[in-house]
């Protein structure tokens, strides 16, 4: 048996089949009153039959008023999926389809904070006032008072366990890439002076606070993890000793998994790229040669954590991916934009039939070191993954072929035409 196809055990007892996962990306896919669709099953049903042991949904909203895209499946307000009503039955189809071939689906529970465009969110919401300057997409956030948080707390807990009512078999809390958790626990985002900033410890309250909540909501035996950035590669933000520090926080709570990202809107290196140089932390030349960008911190990170560890971000060979589990510092291998355009490639990877994910990546413009010019190549590549995503949902053929020009556009189109429905139904 090779390592990616071990399986796992889990500390409240469930058992992943294998040691790749599809690791969340944002699907669009939900009606205009944000319930999951048709498309969602039949996405989600294609890779469950591809064989990764664990799939992670994109953002599952816990506010229906600040999203992170239109087209999010938002549970928002929680009385409208109690068992019988349509928001609820609609999410049992979801589970259902998603764990067809025996892996696991967990939902990812999200809040966008101040990473809400403007089409999306009439007022974002945030730690502090600290606006996202990203082509005029972002409104400046109100702060958040204490008794939103608190509920928002609550809202974590509550829609896990909807999910584990409705047939997921866990949850992921998002806390990084910028969103409300993850913007709390960063210095540059979080000026407040009561107890939700200043120190780390206050910082990562909302974070902890969660979890707990979520784990006292959905009992011992249901998987618990979470998403944290190993350093959101800008100048003053949360920073990998930071989150060294976090992790031996978190040591102390039931956590079945972390999984270790990076990056925000400002700096994404979360999809491979770089953002605006003047506040950006350069990463270190061996990390930039190395198949996956976060390997980099895993050795110091499995120094400190004591729940398993899920990394993604850029793996691509099968080589790379048992080198990677061999080491030790990894867990469980995350995959994501390869799997828009093989649904199959786990269970490929997994029988040995293939090396390497093939590369279909598109440029929309010649590379440059103006951000704006980088910003919309990604923008276009991200819509080219999208278009998978929803003629998978379609039940088309993919089209891999097609022009990252046009997906752009495609993207740019859907975007506001999602949000115009949206906020007529």
């Amino acid at each position: 048996m090779t390592l990616l196809a071990q399986p796992l055990k889990l500390a409240c007892g469930a058992t992943l089949p294998n040691r790749i996962a599809k690791v969340a990306m944002t699907e669009g896919l939900s009606d205009a009153r944000l319930f999951a669709t048709e498309r969602h099953n039949r996405v989600y049903r294609q890779w469950s039959e591809g064989g990764a042991g664990l799939l992670i949904t994109g953002n599952v909203m816990i506010d229906r008023w600040v999203m992170e895209r239109p087209g999010n499946v938002a549970i928002d307000p929680v009385d409208r999926f109690r068992p019988g009503y349509e928001g609820f039955e609609r999410l049992k189809a979801y589970a259902a389809a998603g764990t067809v071939a025996g892996n696991h689906l967990w939902m990812q529970i999200s809040h966008a904070g101040r990473q809400s465009p403007w089409y999306v969110a009439k007022r974002p919401l945030a730690p502090s006032a600290v606006q996202l300057d990203l082509l005029g997409n972002y409104k400046t956030p109100r702060p958040l008072r204490e008794e939103e948080i608190l509920d928002f707390i609550q809202r974590f807990a509550n829609v896990a366990r909807v999910a584990r009512e409705a047939g997921f078999t866990g949850a992921q809390i998002h806390s990084a890439h910028g969103y409300l958790l993850s913007s709390f626990l960063s210095p540059v985002t979080n000026t407040r002076s009561d107890d939700w900033g200043g120190s780390l410890a206050n910082r990562a309250r909302f974070l902890i606070e969660s979890i707990r909540a979520t784990r006292k909501a959905v009992g011992a035996d249901f998987p618990l993890a979470i998403k944290l950035n190993s350093d959101d590669f800008r100048r003053g933000g949360f920073s990998f000793d930071d989150c060294l520090k976090l992790i031996e926080m978190l040591n102390a709570e039931t956590l079945d998994l972390i999984e270790i990202s990076g990056g925000t809107y400002e700096q994404p290196k979360l999809l491979g790229a770089d953002g605006r140089s003047e506040d950006a932390l350069p990463l270190k030349a061996s990390t930039v040669k190395r198949e996956a960008y976060f390997l980099e911190y895993a050795q110091a990170i499995r120094q400190v954590a004591k729940m398993p560890i899920l990394m993604p971000g850029g793996f691509r060979s099968r080589a790379g991916m048992e080198a990677a589990l061999e080491s030790g510092d990894v867990d469980v291998i995350g995959l994501a934009r390869p799997l828009c355009t093989m649904p199959d490639l786990p269970k490929k990877l997994l029988a040995g039939s293939i090396e390497e994910a093939p590369a279909f990546e598109r440029t929309f413009a010649p590379r440059s070191q103006r951000f704006t010019a980088r910003l919309i190549n990604l923008l276009g590549q991200m819509g080219w993954y999208y278009a998978h995503i929803e003629d998978l949902g379609d039940g088309k053929l993919l089209k891999l072929d097609r022009s990252i020009t046009a997906a752009f556009f495609r993207y740019l189109k859907n975007e506001y035409g999602t949000a115009w429905r949206m906020q007529r139904s």
